[in-house]
């Protein structure tokens, strides 16, 4: 019979509930819970493939010792002496941990433990210090603690809800989907996005502010300054909950109104727009998400938007406050335990002696750390100057996503031990570890994760864990008990969770804003049945606290919040030699580093290779035509991704996604080209302003080709490869073109001797086209051509699961065109169904003329909604067509 279990997604932070389903044959199938409260049933298009991404194909299955196999014994003493011999010769602070918000609760715990109670250090960091650490610091300069304010459903429930920096439809598609919904069913919500991109979350703005970089904080510090000139401010909430408002408004006044134009590129009507839609509004929330954080000037961004909110008083009540939108499934766990450098478990503060000797109290430590530790970018740093020693990295890919990631992957080449956690043995960081530990993934893991709203909920395990593949929270305490520490005998994650809520509560009696210590008692039985769960829930209290804040009770000393002074940053980082300012981040089906979603072959459908938006305008004066390669330069390195000209773009910016790395194209780590600056209050790194230059990259030769098996890096100056159905894609160009074309292809596709291709070449245009069959099965394909290749892709790619006895079939295939008889879906738009931009361009031409027509007609857009705004698009395409 079918076994189903009720789970949490992995990818980001808005903690959506899963229903996976094992069949009888071991076929795993998701669809959304509709009981769980933060996405009610609705999946986006990532989690609805959570299936297609479960194969062993490159999965670590068992412990390596310098690239040959060894058993967990041997493995886990080498790590233990090594760490514990490094820190006898060099002290605590020579060794660090680099942990993920992929890690569950529990394992965060652990390791948190480990590092900063028994070796002494806080040298363990995480990979959400990339994405949310600013929001973290602005919290708790503001709040004197980490406290996420509001709900989800106070989204719902605003009158105004503002977008900074957050391209909700990709990035946070289900959330995205219920504002569509209430803005929907209450047309007078207003939806204001502010973001240099029109992205396509601007589809439902009523407002769409084109901010320059890092204009956030001119631009709220002018909001507030507005608000004080009018009847807006809530003096009362002021005078009792609040401190510093006075030294917060004297400097947002000092800029002029057309200094503030030109620091965030917008017109007056746009800015009296919004500063007049703030002012009459009262049921305000405000968005923001990595455009804020990762910035130079992070913090002092979101203090700005938090010093909006606390002068008008529009916090902790319903439909009201600044929300911070986490990237990370579990960043908010690794946020409670204390997995920041900066941090302690439990909220508590590193800094505050009375929180250290508690904690240690509470452990029966040896020991405490006394500082902070490294963060992200200066750990690595200190990785390459040799003062960390011993590496341990877990379920995170830093060679790829880290700034200045060519000197990151220098760096842990060149430590003396490097130890990496993870499920894949071929990610860019795992190939450079002394020892690969084989974990747990995602539907093998047992524990917690806290979304963004501060809902707790379980990931349970429904399929058993391949090989000797081990949860990471076991692997830590096996090598602290190796290493003579006490307090690591956990026998389930439900004795680490138990600990953690017990912890808490411990000497708090309200004091600190976590607390689940109603859950302290909690045992086996009781771990595997829990609900989803907001905190707080501390013991004995049967209200809980689902919003925090309307009355004040904030968590400075004198339970004041504060207002905080912030500056807008006035540096240009372009210059003659890059004039250009880079902008990165995600797609709506990748995640990361795409070591999950690079396997789904319908994610990969939408966006196949790495691309650069440029304006038309910018493309024009740099030469580069729509679908050429672009050389992008910056002082760090360079990348070579595909153009993609687009009136979204502002002059003068260009965006590039992060995902792709060097398992999946050529050259286009992106990170590798953004400088290690950061946020000098929270460490953040800045990676949405980063000065670039970029030109056409001379290719004599472009490629498309199919394979029905994955080929070693192909020989080519520009390569990207997807994963299809029944195969691969590839996407190359050539600077120079093979000598021979056929022998270029039996190389790079391990392709039999007696295999001869069908084909022809064109020497008019230099056209070619080669396929090679073995039967009736396509083995591979190519196409090349002096320009992008015109072929249908799409269909292309189908042909791999075709049967091609006919000779016709084939020539058709060699031809790169599907009959008449066998229309082209064409580019996919809408991942969740495979529906392709032809289809809904006839649909349109047969009467479809609205996204609910395509829906009913293609199912297009039914599911996770983030493709709405392309059919938008198509739609409004077809109709100026058949106008002109």
């Amino acid at each position: 019979m079918p076994v189903e279990t009720k789970t949490t997604c992995p990818y980001c932070g808005v903690g959506c509930g899963v229903i996976a389903r094992v069949d009888d044959d071991g076929a795993v199938s998701v669809r959304g819970d509709p009981e769980h409260p933060a996405n009610l049933g609705r999946l986006c298009s990532k989690g609805s493939a959570l299936g297609e991404t479960l194969d062993l194909d490159g999965r670590l299955l068992h412990p390596e010792i310098g690239g040959r196999r060894a058993g967990w014994n041997e493995a886990l003493d080498l790590v233990a002496r090594r760490f514990a011999d490094t820190i006898a010769e060099h002290g605590p602070d020579s060794v660090a941990f680099y942990v993920s918000g992929q890690l569950l609760t529990e394992d965060y715990y652990v390791a948190n433990k480990l590092m900063k109670g028994f070796i002494g250090s806080a040298n363990i960091d995480t990979n959400s210090r990339l994405c949310m650490s600013s929001s973290v610091a602005g919290h708790r300069r503001a709040f004197g603690a980490d406290t996420v304010p509001g709900t989800y459903e106070d989204i719902e429930l605003a009158d105004l809800v503002i977008l900074t920096g957050s391209n909700l439809a990709w990035c946070h598609p289900v959330i995205y989907q219920r504002l569509v919904a209430a803005k929907a069913a209450r047309p007078g919500m207003k939806v204001v996005v502010i973001d240099p991109r029109r992205t396509m979350t601007s589809d439902i703005a009523d407002l769409h502010l084109a901010i320059r970089p890092d204009g956030d904080v001119a631009l709220f510090n002018g909001l507030l300054a507005h608000l004080a000139k009018g009847t807006a401010i809530d003096e009362n909430y002021v005078a009792a909950h609040t401190a510093g408002f006075a030294d917060a408004f004297a400097a947002a006044s000092t800029m002029t109104f057309p200094a503030l134009m030109e620091r965030t590129g917008l017109g007056a009507s746009e800015l009296r727009r919004f500063f007049g839609l703030f002012e009459r509004t009262e049921k305000v929330v405000t968005c923001y998400s990595q455009g804020v954080n990762q910035s130079s000037s992070g913090t002092d961004k979101v203090n700005a938007i938090i010093n909006c909110h606390l002068a008008t008083g529009r916090i902790g009540r319903p439909g009201m406050g600044p929300f911070s939108l986490t990237g990370q499934p579990n960043a908010m766990g690794g946020r409670e335990v204390g997995g920041l450098a900066n941090m302690l478990a439990a909220h508590m503060a590193i800094e505050n002696p009375e929180d250290r000797d508690r904690v240690q109290r509470f452990w029966s430590s040896p020991t405490i750390a006394t500082r902070p530790g490294l963060k992200a970018v200066d750990l690595f740093q200190a990785v390459a100057d040799g003062r960390v020693k011993a590496l341990w990295i877990m379920a995170t890919n830093p060679v790829v996503s880290m700034p200045d990631a060519g000197a990151v992957e220098a760096a842990i080449k060149a430590c003396p031990f490097v130890v990496v956690s993870d499920m894949l043995t071929t990610t860019d960081t795992a190939r450079h570890a002394h020892v690969l530990l084989p974990s747990a993934g995602w539907g093998e893991k047992d524990g917690t994760v806290t979304n963004s709203e501060r809902r707790i909920s379980r990931q349970r395990p429904f399929l058993a864990a391949p090989g000797e593949a081990r949860a990471d929270w076991w692997q830590l305490a096996e090598v602290a008990r190796r290493m003579d520490f006490p307090g690591f005998d956990f026998a389930s994650p439900a004795d680490i969770f138990a600990e953690h809520a017990r912890l808490s509560a411990f000497e708090n009696d309200g004091s600190r804003d976590f607390d689940i210590g109603a859950h302290a008692g909690i045992a086996s039985a009781g771990y595997d049945a829990m609900v989803p769960f907001q905190w707080p829930q501390p013991a004995g209290k049967t209200k809980a606290t689902t919003r925090f804040f309307a009355k004040g009770g904030f968590y400075h000393p004198d339970g004041k919040a504060r207002f905080v002074t912030v500056v807008p940053d006035e540096t240009d980082r372009t210059s003659a030699a890059y004039p250009f300012t880079l902008n990165t981040g995600r797609i709506r089906d990748q995640w990361h580093t795409m070591t999950r979603t690079g396997k789904s072959a319908r994610l990969s459908a939408h966006i196949a290779e790495p691309f650069v938006e440029i304006h038309p305008r910018d493309a024009v004066d740099a030469g580069i035509g729509n679908a050429g390669l672009v050389e992008i330069e910056s002082p760090r390195g360079k990348a070579i991704v595909r153009a993609l000209v687009t009136e979204r773009q502002a002059r003068g910016s260009v965006f590039v996604p992060m995902h792709w790395n060097d398992q999946f194209a050529a050259k286009a780590r992106i990170d590798a080209l953004v400088p290690p600056l950061t946020d000098r209050v929270s460490g953040q790194p800045a990676s949405k302003n980063v000065a670039v230059a970029m030109r056409p990259f001379p290719a004599s030769a472009y490629g498309f080709a199919v394979a029905a098996s994955r080929p070693a890096a192909p020989a080519a100056d520009y390569w990207a490869i997807a994963k299809a159905e029944g195969g691969w894609r590839f996407e190359l160009a050539f600077a120079t073109p093979a000598k021979d074309w056929t022998a270029w292809c039996r190389t790079t596709f391990a392709l039999p001797d007696d295999v001869e291709p069908l084909g022809y070449a064109d020497h008019r245009t230099g056209d070619l086209r080669l396929a090679f069959f073995d039967g009736d099965r396509l083995l591979a394909a190519l196409f090349l051509a002096p320009e992008p290749v015109a072929v249908a892709r799409s269909w292309t790619v189908s042909q791999l699961t075709a049967a091609h006895g006919d000779l016709r079939t084939r020539f058709t295939l060699v031809a790169g065109r599907p009959g008449a008889d066998r229309p082209d879906p064409g580019a996919t738009v809408c991942s969740c169904f495979s529906v392709g931009v032809n289809q809904i361009v006839a649909a349109v031409r047969g009467g479809c003329h609205t996204v609910e027509g395509i829906g009913k007609e293609l199912n297009a857009g039914t599911n996770c909604g983030s493709c709405r705004a392309e059919i938008r698009g198509i739609i409004d395409g077809c109709r100026a067509a058949a106008a002109e």
